[in-house]
């Protein structure tokens, strides 16, 4: 390319003034897609751990709750709720792998009188080859 100059000749510009070839973008699009295409796996394994920990941490926390619901009245909560009702939990957590509140499933013994365990309402295999629903 040329341009005209104050003296009235032309000028020429450097080649690398011209910016990228078509070939040069096409190497970086291709790079960067490897980069994704090798990140991606990661991601979802981090999210997936991200969730399982969190499972853990609600199972324990409503496990114990229940717990001291029976230490204290004597007796298990009915559900979920009633723990809310009484105080012993601010809110029902949301189960992390469903994103429901709704989905947990509460294990009532009869002779016990209320909840005595509760766990995921998810249908899907952990990790260690365990379904969440029997965590």
């Amino acid at each position: 390319m040329v341009r005209n100059t104050e003296s009235g000749r032309r000028a020429r510009v450097s080649s690398s003034a011209h910016g990228f070839t078509i070939i040069e973008l096409m190497i970086v699009v291709t790079i960067v897609g490897i980069l994704a295409t090798l990140a991606v796996p990661s991601y979802h394994a981090a999210i997936i751990k991200a969730k399982e920990g969190a499972l853990r941490q609600d199972l324990f926390s409503l496990r114990d709750v229940i717990d001291q619901h029976r230490a204290d009245k004597g007796k298990y909560p009915e559900s979920i709720q009633a723990l809310v009702s009484a105080g012993y939990l601010r809110r029902v957590p949301t189960d992390p792998l469903t994103g429901a509140t709704t989905s947990w499933q509460e294990m009532v013994d009869e002779a016990e009188g209320g909840m005595v365990d509760v766990f995921s309402g998810s249908e899907l295999v952990g990790t260690n080859g365990v379904p969440y629903n029997q965590w």
